[in-house]
């Protein structure tokens, strides 16, 4: 028996051609366009061992009249005396252009039917869509299609349904009409090829993976019954239907029984990708009081638009997506039903295989998997700045990144020449290369002149590490004649962190990238008792860091801040105690430093802080009984308190403290 394929190299296409290949004596002619030729070899081997005798490309195009197919080849194919003509190839995507759906969809298809009635076709197996059934109110059946005239409000629905109009009244032999509902992955193998339908929402449901545990309730959509269906069943339904006698001049509607309303098929998912799930779920329907008019112009209203059109865009959400919320049609596939009788084709639960898709999606087709999240592809010719770079965090971060070896230059400054010449040495012993200057950003003129010197030696700075810092261990108590500790405090951690920023800034905007990272601290979120001076000035260039992060989002310009834990630093050394508790080594917190560089988040924290900061937010009392009893059980050092012998050796108490509450300032 010989068939000839439109679409063979599509989705459902090259699993229908090695379905039809495991009949006996099938011969497969297949529709290629001369500049796709190189997909055969890769098309044959999918088909298996023998395909390059049993399959024979027929190179045309499908805007073409004929579909482009040269009269020899048209002879050919009337010889070969075709049984099925399958047309596959169509646009299956919502968010292609209407051109592009009337060329594909509708030019494609009279093409198809005029090659069939050339080449005199047995039958025409057409693959068409639920689409064509348009925002039809109500249970859609199989026998019905002019019924949807007045409900196709998208060009994709428009198309289909022409498309399957004119094989209905234009094809001079037998025809068969398959609709298949949204075409999911393989259910065996998980495999998909684009992104579309449900798999929009897979990104937002990772992120909720990222930020919630599996446990804690969400809250969701009800949405309507959204007919989803595996390409293996639409491939293999398509297979039998179209080889049984009887079906002559009949539509098919490859569907689901009994779809799932889309709240419920996305919990199914959040299941398959361990993540909160839908508890809460709100009928869009209920926000139908709301005229439509009122809905648009609100819509309409510019920040309203951008701010939509922002969040779907992070989220790889088309906006036309959420039209079909409430999508409200329900399609009667008893005619399937009954031609699959007997049958072991089925649609399978989507609880079954949902962990195959998501699998296969998160492995493959996740787009945070082609962008490159390696340290070195992102640093490459870019100039980096470290203050507070040459000890400590600052110090371990520019020879990480100096070990890449990509950056155009890795710039560290610092007041101690003596540790300059020490960071600089240490650089030229484990043979990378850094630059360091002299800079004191306590000093307007000194950030003035070292902002100068970047620009034209380097032609500005890429990206900004603030990791300059002063703490002070001091209880507000023994502060009452300091009132230095918080001047000292806020001229290094928030007015030096924005004489350098403030300088950058300008250069980053005219270029329209650059990233900032703060080095901030846990304390921010915690707020540490005895850490008053330090965490206040931290707080401030966390708010400028916010605000800033406003104004530059869509001038190319990040903002990350790190929370970073207690480390062990030169800064924390006065503080004896602090060598018998759980600290980060420096190395530690310049990973996450590297973190920042690679992945560009708002903020990076651990989740002890960020429990100390929800904890403050929603039980402050008992926030401040937690943060108390640290308090009374850690005092002032010694030289805190203006004394000079430090009490040594932390008491069994202070330890088991220390440990629960890891990387917190006591």
């Amino acid at each position: 028996m010989s068939y000839f394929v439109t679409g063979a190299s599509g989705f459902i296409g090259k699993r229908l051609v090695k379905k039809l290949l495991e009949r006996k004596g099938a011969t497969v002619y297949f529709l290629i366009r001369a500049e796709s030729k190189k997909k055969l070899p890769k098309m044959m081997s999918f088909w298996g061992a023998d395909a390059e005798k049993r399959c024979i490309p027929v190179v045309g195009d499908l805007a073409k009249p004929l579909l482009g197919v040269a009269a020899a080849d048209r002879t050919k194919l009337k010889s070969a005396k075709i049984k099925h003509f399958f047309h596959l190839a169509a646009v299956y995507d919502m968010t292609a252009s209407a051109e592009e759906n009337q060329i594909t969809n509708v030019e494609g298809t009279k093409n198809a039917v005029t090659l069939a009635n050339d080449i005199k076709a047995a039958q025409f197996d057409h693959m068409s869509s639920i689409a064509v059934a348009g925002n039809y109110e109500g249970v859609f059946r199989e026998d019905m299609f002019d019924e949807a005239k007045d409900y196709l409000d998208h060009p994709y629905m428009q198309t289909k349904h022409d498309s399957e109009a004119y094989v209905r009244e234009h094809c001079n032999m037998a025809w068969r009409v398959y609709r298949p509902g949204v075409v999911l992955g393989d259910s065996k193998t998980g495999e998909i090829d684009k992104i579309d339908g449900p798999y929009y929402f897979f990104k937002l449901i990772q992120r909720m993976r990222e930020m919630l545990p599996p446990w804690m309730p969400a809250i969701g959509i009800e949405g309507g019954r959204m007919n989803m269906v595996p390409v293996d069943f639409v491939v293999d339904a398509t297979d039998h239907i179209a080889h049984a006698k009887g079906n002559d001049k009949k539509a098919f509607h490859l569907t689901d029984p009994a779809p799932m309303r889309i709240g419920d098929s996305l919990n199914v998912f959040a299941r398959a990708a361990h993540a909160p799930q839908m508890a809460l779920r709100v009928n869009a329907a209920l926000f139908g009081f709301i005229p439509q008019s009122v809905v648009k112009g609100v819509s309409a209203l510019p920040p309203v638009r951008r701010i939509k059109n922002a969040v779907m865009k992070d989220l790889g959400i088309p906006e036309d997506t959420l039209s079909f919320i409430n999508y409200p049609v329900r399609f009667d596939c008893r005619d399937t039903l009954k031609a699959l009788d007997g049958t072991k084709i089925a649609v399978p639960p989507l609880e079954d295989y949902a962990w195959k898709l998501w699998d296969y999606w998160e492995r493959h087709l996740d787009p945070d998997l082609f962008i490159d999240r390696t340290l070195k592809g992102q640093i490459t010719g870019k100039v980096i700045l470290i203050t507070g770079g040459t000890s400590g965090i600052g110090q371990a971060t520019a020879l990480k990144i100096a070990e890449a070896g990509t950056a155009k230059a890795v710039i560290v400054c610092g007041r101690d020449q003596e540790k300059i010449d020490e960071t600089l040495a240490l650089a030229k012993k484990r043979k990378v290369k850094i630059s360091a200057y002299p800079a004191d950003v306590t000093d307007e003129a000194s950030c003035g002149d070292f902002v100068k010197l970047l620009e034209e030696k380097y032609g500005g700075v890429d990206i900004l590490v603030n990791n300059a810092g002063r703490s002070i261990r001091r209880a507000v108590e023994n502060s009452y004649d300091r009132f230095h500790d918080y001047t000292r405090t806020m001229d290094v951690n928030y007015f030096g962190a924005l004489r350098i920023t403030l300088g950058l800034l300008g250069g980053m905007a005219a270029k329209k990238k650059g990233h900032v990272i703060n080095i901030s601290s846990i304390g921010v979120l915690t707020n540490a008792p005895r850490f008053s001076a330090y965490v206040a000035s931290k707080a401030a260039l966390d708010a400028f860091t916010r605000c800033a992060s406003s104004e530059y989002s869509d001038r190319g310009i990040s903002f990350t801040t790190i929370n970073m834990p207690l480390v062990k630093t030169p800064m924390i050394a006065p503080t004896k105690i602090y060598n018998n508790v759980p600290t980060l080594e420096p190395d530690e917190a310049a990973d996450m430093i590297i973190r920042a560089i690679v992945y560009k988040p708002v903020r990076i924290a651990t989740r002890l802080g960020i429990l100390g900061q929800v904890l403050h937010a929603f039980a402050p009392r008992i926030a401040q009984i937690v943060m108390n009893t640290s308090f009374r059980m850690f005092g002032d050092s010694e030289a805190a308190k203006g004394k000079k012998n430090e009490v040594t050796g932390p008491s069994a108490d202070q330890l088991a403290l220390s440990n629960l509450m890891r990387g917190i300032h006591f």
